[in-house]
């Protein structure tokens, strides 16, 4: 029997959305009134899902559809309106370029800060962990001894995915991070997700490329105004999916 590993129970989650443009007291008194400036504007609507140890779910969707919200609300960055979501293994996200990298601290130090975050430094093994940082991002320590800050869109990419994959993770979460970098790279990350795969890990992965998606993952659902309008297989999702442009 397939053990659980996620499990959303009726999930809605909203934003407050600026209405009338209303962006300092001086335009809530000539615009505002009474009245509130903002509204709730729902992004997932009652979402059921279940998600088992191992499995490959890739989530695809026209832009503004849910898929970054959804993956946020699974690792506990957003609390949904309404039910309940149930997560029984380590989450590991790379939920956007540089998200959770602090600009100001060179790139080792984003690695230590990581690895200590996460339950993994151990002063013993740090070396062997940044050396595996770096051969598999290939940047140099030169360029690891330097702010995040001045790092390129590509360098932060390397910079993010190779600190989360240097160990075993048990749930990956990607959300669009392959789109940068060059092919080289690309393809060296998704050979990397594959062994994270084979390993038994449970992967979630967002990407507006349905070849991508269907190469990574054997499950595939289809996000449409909030709802999940397709839950098979990542052939089926990316049809349904392609469905909604004709």
């Amino acid at each position: 029997m397939k053990e659980l590993a996620i499990e959303l129970k009726d999930v809605s989650v909203s934003y407050l959305h600026n209405k009338r443009g209303i962006y300092s007291i001086k335009d809530f008194i000539l615009k505002g009134g009474l009245f509130s400036p903002f509204e709730h504007k729902k992004v997932l609507n009652d979402i059921n899902l279940k998600i088992y140890k191992g499995e490959s779910l890739g989530i695809v969707g026209r832009n503004g559809e849910g898929k970054s919200t959804l993956l946020r609300t699974i690792a506990g960055i957003i609390i949904p309106d309404k039910g309940t979501c149930k997560v029984s293994i380590e989450i590991s996200p790379l939920l956007a370029l540089g998200a959770g990298l602090e600009l100001e601290l060179t790139g080792l130090e984003n690695i230590k800060i990581y690895m200590a975050l996460s339950g993994r430094y151990d002063k013993n093994t740090i070396k062997d962990l940044i050396d595996k940082v770096s051969e598999f991002s290939e940047l140099s320590m030169e360029q690891l001894k330097m702010p995040v800050k001045m790092y390129s869109t590509g360098m932060l990419a390397r910079l993010a995915f190779s600190t989360v994959m240097t160990t075993q993770p048990e749930l990956l979460m990607i959300d669009e991070v392959l789109a940068v970098g060059d092919k080289g790279f690309q393809e060296k990350c998704k050979k990397r997700i594959h062994q994270v795969k084979d390993a038994g890990a449970t992967v979630i992965f967002v990407s507006h490329n349905p070849e991508e998606v269907k190469e990574v993952c054997e499950r595939g659902i289809c996000l449409k105004n909030g709802h999940i309008i397709c839950d098979s297989t990542s052939y089926d999702a990316i049809k349904e999916y392609n469905n909604l442009f004709i």
